[in-house]
């Protein structure tokens, strides 16, 4: 644990700006009395932001002060969390890691140059902009090594383009935050190794699978007969059992599992029957289950199983689509706003500025209008919400529009909601 002093010279008071002291009494406010000082951690990161890096004991007193902490607590904070900088640093604070990964692939490299253009660590250049301190790991080891210059991570370093970042930085130029080298994310360093066909994303491969699917149920597409039987005999059961007999003469043992007659030591044991063939056997279907056998050309067409309807195809688990509700239901609908003002549809629960878009394009602008459809309304109007179907009868708009008119909150239809679907409100 390395020691954390405060700075030698100190601001004489601290006081936060009006904004920031409005964000903080919210900070406080998301706490239950006696537990204000929850939002200790939240209030010094702010007061750091507003001292432009780094946090001062005058600071500190003042958070202390506004959360009734003793100032003792909050300084054992900030004096714990290495996030919080004790000191001046520059406009442009470099963090480098220095842990294993980033280590292994030339940090120490880094360093040197942190040395050549900023100075030893701590040292804040005499332009104020930038200076630098070596750091615990940063959570991007795949692209090692890499820094963290105020809020932004800049990877895939070498000694060269890490100097040329730190010139930009000084001379106020801009900056390509991320990887240095143009890699995406983490990906190989030589390039993507998969996914790289593009088809895989421009579209042109979408409904390929149902072409396939056309393709293996075509007719022709089955087991031919042996050459040596003809269909005719195949076909008839007399002669499968014919067929069968003569097996169960010619291998005594047929049926038997191996092993389980008399023998000597070339017993072996029956072998465990895969789900696939058990859950055929019991007539169900089995998600692993190898394909069944192909069907014979033999059969006939009465036979032969039919072939499944587009409907059946398109639809998942063959379940038919919801029937669609007849303009018999469609509700009052208006050309335009009463008075001119339409009521803030995204008050109800799950409307939100595209979803108000679409109701306003249906001609609906009021709550009245929402609290009085009736079931069947509602699910015409569910219908015709483009690619939002479900959500109006799944969050009750009409009960949620009923609470809105008696002057009630978007919390409270919320509520009202949650108790009619029986939820824990």
């Amino acid at each position: 644990m390395s020691v954390r002093r405060l700075a030698a010279v100190q601001p004489e008071d601290f006081a936060f700006t009006e904004g920031n002291l409005q964000w903080a009494e919210g900070q406080i406010a998301k706490y239950p009395v006696g537990r204000q000082a929850s939002a200790v951690i939240p209030l010094l990161w702010k007061a750091q932001e507003q001292q432009h890096g780094w946090l001062p004991e005058p600071a500190i007193r003042r958070v202390a002060e506004m959360l009734g902490m003793p100032v003792i607590r909050v300084m054992e904070v900030a004096t714990f969390y290495t996030m919080f900088n004790l000191e001046p640093v520059g406009e442009h604070f470099v963090q480098l890691c220095g842990t294993t990964p980033c280590a292994l692939r030339g940090a120490n490299a880094l360093k040197d140059v942190c040395r050549k253009v900023i100075g030893e660590q701590r040292h804040v250049t005499g332009d104020g902009k930038l200076s630098w301190l070596e750091v615990e790991c940063l959570g991007a080891c795949a692209n090692a090594p890499m820094v963290q210059i105020n809020y932004d991570y800049y990877e895939d370093l070498d000694p060269e383009n890490f100097e040329a970042l730190l010139e930009d930085l000084k001379a106020g130029r801009a900056v390509k935050t991320g990887s240095q080298t143009g890699r995406s994310c983490s990906a190989p360093l030589g390039g993507d190794t998969s996914l790289t066909d593009e088809s895989l994303f421009d579209g042109s491969v979408v409904g390929a699978w149902r072409k396939r699917f056309d393709e293996q149920k075509a007719p022709g597409d089955a087991t031919e007969p042996d050459s040596g039987a003809k269909p005719a005999e195949q076909s008839r059961p007399e002669a499968k059992v014919a067929d069968g007999k003569k097996d169960a003469e010619a291998q005594p043992n047929a049926g038997k599992a191996p092993g389980s007659g008399k023998g000597g030591s070339g017993e072996t044991t029956a072998p465990a029957e895969r789900p696939a063939d058990r859950s055929r056997r019991e007539g169900m279907s089995f998600p692993y289950a190898d394909p069944a056998p192909k069907t014979s050309p033999s059969l006939t067409a009465a036979a032969a199983p039919s072939e499944p309807k587009p409907s059946a195809i398109a639809t998942p688990s063959g379940v038919a689509p919801e029937p669609a509700v007849s303009d018999d239901h469609k509700p009052e609908l208006l050309t335009a706003p009463r008075g001119g003002k339409a009521d803030d549809l995204k008050t109800i629960w799950g409307v939100g500025p595209k979803l108000e878009q679409v109701l306003n394009a249906l001609g609906v602008f009021h709550f009245d209008q929402v609290a009085g459809w009736s079931d069947e309304q509602l699910a015409w109007v569910d219908q015709n919400l483009e690619h939002f179907k479900g959500r109006a009868i799944r969050e009750m708009w009409n009960l949620q529009g009923k609470v809105l008119l008696d002057g009630g909150t978007e919390q409270d239809a919320e509520d009202a909601v949650r108790k009619a679907r029986g939820e824990v409100v």
